[in-house]
């Protein structure tokens, strides 16, 4: 039996639904970040005119007032992302919402800020047309677990349902999550995985004043650069990432096909900064460790790794040492990022599908804008071009603000 496919403790990847600045589907998204270049999706929204960084990933080609109906009205765009997502992934785990039983069907997504967007539209009628003029929907659209619960009505799935946050880690903590429930037989199937869509002035503003993002504005398709020795920091995306999970034995009894497993899960908190990583690593370092005893696989067995590797000074060499540590020299590196921009809540739903893909592929996708690579950052990273591999098993990592950090091990079906 291969590394990570062994004992009920890994559970099958049935389905995967992707819309990313990349794609607006699972399929365009990888062509895109396997394929390209340079990426594509980077615009400059109007709310972000004259910031220091005026530029993001943006999610074009889908149209959720046509796709979503009335229901809509009740949806920040995170949300309709997440619904859009979620009703790929359960297409194509052959899933039928009309047959199965909603009750044993789990939701649980992640995300860092919610509804931002309407919250902002709503305080600029606040300040320019009164109270009486603001929208009655703003708490239950504004609500971190407004995709989950949108997500839930859309699918008619009536199980544990959930929202994440932990920052940068939610989508990662969301799909261990719906590990856990489906280890503990909560459920039988889990749509899992993150959703973000944050385009606020005042939450970039702020950010920019952290110097935490790129202000590379006179070439923004390039400014996200993890690994490089000109990284300088990090460029905002938008999108969803979610994961159809199922318990192998119902997965098999319905003649499921399996793209992956989810073999293991840790999680851990450097308990040290509010917004920088221990610079020792040893946070990550102890979840990644945590996910591979729960996996029962040994360091050799990781063959690839889609870093967090967020293009930030800092991140990207407190991460690749920590990597270095617990996995050596074997594992081919990369970082999608730069393809999809770092989609906060949903980067770790995101990298997980992208993960799963890249076992089912045997394909690493490239860090496309990686010119030259850092000399301190000790790990092989795979750079502008895919590369082909015999993977059995991969790794996806996280790390949020409030020190949150986050590894999934996958493995090949």
């Amino acid at each position: 039996m291969r590394p990570g496919t062994r004992g009920p403790s890994a559970v099958a990847v049935t389905g995967i639904g992707l819309v990313t600045a990349a794609g607006r589907n699972t399929k365009e998204t990888w062509n895109e970040v396997t394929t390209a270049r340079v990426p594509s999706g980077v615009r400059r929204p109007e709310s972000l005119r004259d910031l220091p960084c005026d530029f993001m990933y943006v999610v074009e080609g889908v149209e959720p007032e046509t796709e979503l109906g009335r229901e809509i009205r009740l949806m920040d765009r995170f949300a309709q992302l997440a619904v859009l997502a979620a009703r790929e992934a359960v297409a194509d785990a052959g899933l039928t919402p009309q047959t199965w039983d909603g009750a044993r069907v789990g939701v649980v997504i992640g995300s860092a800020h919610g509804g931002l967007r309407f919250y902002d539209e709503q305080q600029a009628v606040l300040d320019g047309r009164g109270p009486r003029r603001v929208s009655p929907k703003v708490a239950p659209v504004t609500v971190p677990n407004s995709a989950a619960g949108s997500v839930c009505r859309d699918l008619g799935a009536r199980g544990p349902s959930l929202a994440v946050c932990t920052a940068c880690a939610s989508g990662t903590d969301a799909i261990g999550t719906a590990l856990d429930w489906l280890r503990a037989g909560r459920c039988d199937i889990a749509v899992a995985g993150g959703a973000e869509s944050l385009a606020s002035r005042l939450v970039f503003a702020g950010t920019c004043r952290m110097k935490a993002l790129s202000t590379r504005v006179d070439d923004p398709a390039a400014a996200c650069r993890p690994f490089d020795v000109d990284r300088d920091g990090f460029v905002v995306g938008e999108g969803a990432g979610l994961l159809v999970l199922e318990d192998p034995e119902h997965a098999r009894a319905r003649g499921a096909t399996v793209r992956a497993t989810v073999a293991g899960y840790g999680a851990s908190n450097d308990a040290c900064s509010a917004v920088a990583p221990d610079e020792d690593g040893r946070g990550i370092e102890r979840a990644l460790r945590d996910a591979l005893a729960d996996a029962d696989v040994a360091a050799r067995d990781i063959g690839h790794v889609n870093a967090h590797g967020t293009s930030t000074v800092m991140n990207d060499l407190v991460e690749s040492a920590a990597l270095h540590r617990v996995l050596g020299d074997r594992p081919l590196v990369t970082s999608t990022k730069a393809m999809t921009g770092h989609v906060l809540g949903a980067s770790g739903g995101i990298e997980a599908a992208l993960t799963a893909l890249a076992l089912e592929a045997q394909l690493v996708p490239p860090t496309v804008n990686l010119d030259v690579q850092d000399p301190a950052v000790p790990v092989e990273v795979v750079a502008k071009t895919a590369r082909p591999a015999r993977l059995e098993c991969a790794v996806s990592t996280s790390l949020g603000f409030g020190g949150h950090n986050a590894a999934l091990v996958l493995a090949r079906a």
